[in-house]
């Protein structure tokens, strides 16, 4: 890219964004135009089909080829779909590169909804429907990461924001619809200039500040702070700066993690993606929880998903565009592998961290959310948050709960085993009786959110039955569930507290209004 490019680009951005909105190159035409089959095919990388799809769709679907597809476009055609734009001008600005007597896209300009109507994200081409290598400072696109961070995000209206690790700027974007104010930093000068040049095009107001981690920020604290940094777990080394922070195993998560006090308002929120290795001998939640200081934060972390070592190094050096079959990446692998080895590495973990500025002792809950679930993480992670302020200050046992109305009772029955005989040996259907079929586990669910499920056994649901109608406090349950079983009452107030705080945590039971 010109040394000025940026610049340039940034230039360029207002009368981009006139040429884009003149040929409606957005994410509501681009659904339009493709429909579902070509939209599936461009978030796989297949050409052919969103070529197909584009053929007959103007103007509009040459910017969908040129700027989507990468293919080569005649010089006049990419001039009409880019007016008030001059192809020169996008060539010396690095948007278009020159290819014989066409023009190709040196970058990738993709419109998308995030949630806040439609925003072009500026981006590096990366390989997916024309093969090139991946550069070390290769400015990503908005990848399954970066999705997955937007929807785990919390999106009620505050103040400030401060992206961390902005690399094209989407999380910043996403922010500047629920925000008054947004702080983006990158350590690198290309991820900024594409940012930039982004927000310029979207004309959304962005504050862009270059460092590492939260230097660009020293001394000075957001209500809200969301961070998509360098988190892979390596060895130590640099080889792309969107995925690597030189810092080993995860070094980075653990930067990120424990510097997030220091930036956050009263009360104020960080979301952030991570990654802990799993080592022999080491509980993934001490790790963690190890990264925290003794007071001031409460954190909620959520581990999606865990890889072995084998897994993780081949899915990332896929991600680079690495063939492992070639000897030179197959030595990078087995590097890596190997250092995974002498540090004792069993598996490698990834998730979300949420973390809230209290005035208390740091309290932290790390649980596994390994299943599939529809709804956005982002209102939960608020409504977690706002359970364990509860949970740090209320009387459990004196305290009045009624379910959630989303939560189920859900009772698994299979057939006895003299039930299966006889019905395989009688050419008669049995009628089904009590003496058919046997419980085998009885289950709370709760229908929204992440869909968490709790065991329970009679005695459980006997008290929490009494105790979802909201008229008696926990003790007074267990008191009168004691007297009528000849037990302990403060023993058997201990057991339905320590149940009840879990079914309150995960949102199956709320307190009561009113309560003392």
């Amino acid at each position: 890219m010109h040394p000025d490019g940026a610049s340039r680009l940034v230039t360029l951005a207002p009368r981009l964004r006139e040429a884009f909105l003149s040929q409606r190159y957005d994410a509501d035409t681009l659904m339009e135009v493709l429909g579902d089959d070509g939209h599936d095919a461009l978030g796989r990388g297949e050409p052919v089909p969103v070529r197909r799809a584009a053929a007959g769709a103007g103007l509009t679907g040459t910017l969908i080829r040129l700027l989507l597809t990468g293919d080569d476009c005649p010089r006049s055609e990419a001039a009409a779909a880019l007016a008030p734009v001059d192809v020169d001008e996008a060539v010396a600005a690095g948007l278009l590169e020159v290819a014989g007597d066409r023009v190709r896209a040196a970058l990738d300009v993709r419109p998308m909804d995030l949630g806040a109507g439609n925003r072009w994200m500026i981006s590096d081409l990366d390989g997916s429907m024309r093969p090139r290598d991946t550069a070390p400072d290769h400015v990503l696109g908005v990848g399954h990461a970066s999705l997955s961070l937007l929807r785990a995000t919390p999106t009620a209206r505050t103040g400030s924001v401060l992206d961390v690790g902005t690399g094209c700027g989407v999380q910043a974007a996403h922010a500047a619809g629920y925000a008054r104010s947004v702080t983006a930093t990158d350590v690198s000068a290309r991820a900024l200039e594409f940012a930039a040049a982004g927000c310029a095009l979207n004309e959304t107001p962005v504050e862009f500040l270059r460092g590492p981690w939260y230097e660009p920020a020293a001394g000075r604290t957001f209500d809200r702070i969301v961070a998509n940094p360098p988190f892979v777990v390596g060895r130590g080394t640099v080889d792309h700066t969107y995925r690597d922070s030189g810092l080993p195993l995860d070094g980075a998560s653990e930067t990120m993690i424990s510097g997030a006090l220091a930036h956050l308002a009263p009360g104020g929120v960080a979301t952030m993606l991570a990654s802990w290795v799993h080592l022999r001998d080491e509980d993934w939640r001490s790790r963690v929880a190890g990264w925290l200081p003794d007071d001031g934060l409460e954190a909620w972390v959520v581990q999606r998903d865990v890889a072995d070592p084998a897994l993780y190094v081949g899915t990332w050096m896929r991600d680079a565009g690495l063939d492992p079959r070639d000897p030179a990446n197959a030595a990078l692998a087995d590097d890596w592998l190997e250092h995974f080895a002498r540090a004792g590495v069993e598996g490698v973990g990834f998730g979300f961290v949420y973390l809230q500025r209290t005035d208390a002792p740091t309290s932290v809950t790390a649980e596994d959310l390994r299943h599939g679930f529809d709804d956005p993480l982002g209102d939960e992670a608020l409504d977690q948050l706002a359970r364990a302020a509860w949970l740090r200050s209320a009387d459990v046992a004196d305290a009045r709960f009624r379910f959630d109305p989303a939560t189920a009772l859900e009772r698994v029955l299979l057939p006895t085993a003299s039930a299966s005989v006889a019905a395989a040996g009688s050419a008669d259907a049995p009628e089904a009786d009590e003496a058919t079929w046997r419980e085998v586990v009885t289950r709370l669910h709760r229908g929204g959110g992440p869909r968490w499920q709790h065991e329970v056994d009679e005695a459980s649901l006997q008290l929490l039955t009494g105790l979802g109608r909201g008229e008696l406090t926990t003790a007074q349950v267990a008191g009168l569930l004691a007297t009528a079983r000849g037990a302990d009452a403060a023993a058997l107030t201990a057991e339905a507290t320590e149940l009840v705080v879990g079914l309150i945590r995960h949102g199956l039971l709320r307190p009561v209004a009113g309560n003392s």
